[in-house]
């Protein structure tokens, strides 16, 4: 390899995205409606009817959007955008339109849930905690103004029950997603709390701990979440009267990677697909949804960088040559 390569023609590997049967790979952080889905491709927000049809991109900025979620009765979706350099709150209605950003703190603000009146959006944010260790609720109007703090001390996911009445949430943050089996002082337990007197109804884990996160509410005795209790995450469900917890899913090969609920399903990521979860049968149905993104960064193009080069390989005949760049 010669000092004065200065550009290098790449093609990226995209047929990983892809599978054989139908389907776009990598959808994440996905939630659902009665009639839809939303999810995260490429950096941004898509929606897709329940049948996989119909798929839409909603958010088309520069910056990255995370965390969608419905209001209940469909016809919004909050999503944490980081425009302008900063991660806020934003709503856009599903069939999509115009933006509209909620929150303007410096500190990030993740969307959690709509309010059951649909006139709030619950978010998390750390901005009254000068360390940045913990974040707490939050809630903001639809049409924007004052937020208001909920008199919870800190915490870190949150979900409202059918009657609003209370909150599935996690007191502190992941600490899993560093160490994968973590069981130490930081293991996301799930906490059910009143909103009319605060008192704290905790879900059992077992002897040793784990990590429960992303609760959902399909009715005000039962809440279900995604655990590691028994080895790869799947979704549990804690019934209330009983205190029984009971395994649902039962994947062994890849961790459920996250959960929402709404419009009486769950929607769950797990290998780079979406599944919806019947909750009256247990059973779950992956989603087949092609995805028409052009993604931009996979399309072959020059790029600058030969002081970036780790290692070349020429082919048999030498005609060409692949380069390892940035590791």
């Amino acid at each position: 390899m010669r000092a004065t390569l200065t550009a290098i023609f790449v093609t990226a590997l995209t047929s990983s995205l892809f599978a054989q049967n139908g389907g776009t790979r990598m959808l994440a952080q996905p939630a659902v409606s009665s009639s839809h889905v939303a999810f995260i491709y490429a950096g941004d927000v898509w929606t897709a009817k329940l049948d996989g049809s119909d798929v839409r991109r909603i958010t088309t900025a520069d910056g990255d959007e995370s965390n969608p979620v419905f209001s209940d009765d469909g016809q919004w979706l909050a999503f944490a955008g980081n425009y302008d350099g900063n991660v806020d709150v934003y709503v856009v209605p599903t069939a999509g339109g115009e933006v509209r950003r909620l929150t303007w703190h410096p500190g990030n603000d993740l969307p959690q849930a709509f309010t059951r009146d649909g006139k709030r959006v619950l978010f998390t944010s750390s901005r009254t905690d000068w360390s940045q260790r913990y974040t707490q609720l939050w809630t903001v109007a639809l049409g924007g103004g004052p937020e208001e703090l909920l008199p919870i001390p800190n915490g870190a996911q949150a979900a409202y029950s059918p009657d609003g009445r209370s909150l599935a949430y996690n007191p502190i943050g992941r600490a899993f997603e560093q160490w994968k089996g973590y069981r130490g002082g930081r293991v996301s337990q799930l906490w059910l709390i009143n909103t009319n007197g605060w008192d704290v109804e905790k879900v059992p884990q077992p002897q040793g701990y784990s990590n429960d996160v992303d609760g959902m509410w399909l009715d005000a005795n039962q809440v279900w979440f995604r655990s590691d209790r028994e080895g790869e995450f799947n979704i549990y469900k804690y019934d209330r009267g009983s205190k029984a917890v009971t395994r649902v899913t039962n994947h062994t090969d890849l961790p459920v990677m996250s959960a929402s609920s709404g419009g009486g399903k769950i929607v769950y990521e797990q290998g780079g697909w979406l599944f919806l979860l019947d909750p009256m049968s247990g059973k779950s149905q992956k989603l087949a949804i092609d995805v028409p993104a052009d993604v931009r960064e996979t399309r072959p193009r020059w790029v600058e960088g030969s002081e970036f080069v780790r290692a070349a390989s020429p082919s048999p005949t030498g005609a060409r040559v692949a380069f390892e760049m940035r590791g």
